[in-house]
């Protein structure tokens, strides 16, 4: 298990002209599935949950896959109402704004689009946020 290779294609073709289209944004390869960076800082990551592994992950979504979720950040009440929500959403345990989602067929692009925003506007800089429309 590791790379992009593991993230179905489909999955990645509507993550990534949402994540690409952030300023000064990137996209590599991480341990496991694909990430996307503003700087060093990851605001998205997209894996797949296959017979329990990684194990982190498939704890935290309650599920042995095979399943794809999606991990970002978000904050104040939003993150209040998407963590109180449950599944397909989920609360991993490695940091307190963590949000975590299983996709789904259903699962709305343009929410995802908002969320993916969101998630970079909290960690981008303050210029780099600026460039963005207002939320």
């Amino acid at each position: 298990m590791g790379g992009p290779d593991d993230v179905p294609p489909e999955i990645l073709a509507r993550l990534r002209p949402v994540c690409l289209a952030l300023p000064e944004t990137y996209e590599e390869p991480a341990w496991v599935g694909v990430r996307w960076r503003i700087r060093r800082r990851t605001f998205a990551h997209v894996l797949t949950i296959e017979d329990g592994r990684p194990a982190a992950h498939a704890r935290a979504a309650d599920t042995d896959g095979p399943a794809t979720v999606l991990i970002f950040r978000s904050a104040g009440t939003e993150l209040a109402a998407l963590t109180a929500i449950g599944h397909p959403w989920f609360t991993p345990s490695w940091g307190p704004d963590v949000v975590g989602l299983v996709l789904q067929d259903r699962t709305d692009d343009a929410e995802l689009a908002e969320l993916l925003t969101e998630s970079y506007r909290l960690l981008a800089s303050k210029t780099l946020a600026a460039r963005l429309d207002p939320p």
